[in-house]
């Protein structure tokens, strides 16, 4: 942490509490998948025996 002229700078993980090391990226994609693979069974199941 700096401070320029009446700006204070603080580092990002300083800012956060954390560090950042992109779990959120692989729990998204994962979301991602399991909901396309859900809604395609929804649609595929009923298409197939209806």
């Amino acid at each position: 942490m700096h401070k320029e002229g009446d700006e204070i700078h603080i580092e990002d993980d300083d800012a956060r509490g954390a560090q950042t090391t992109g779990v959120m990226r692989w729990v998204l994609g994962i979301s991602l998948a399991a909901a396309v693979v859900a809604m395609t069974l929804v649609w595929v199941i009923p298409a197939i025996y209806g």
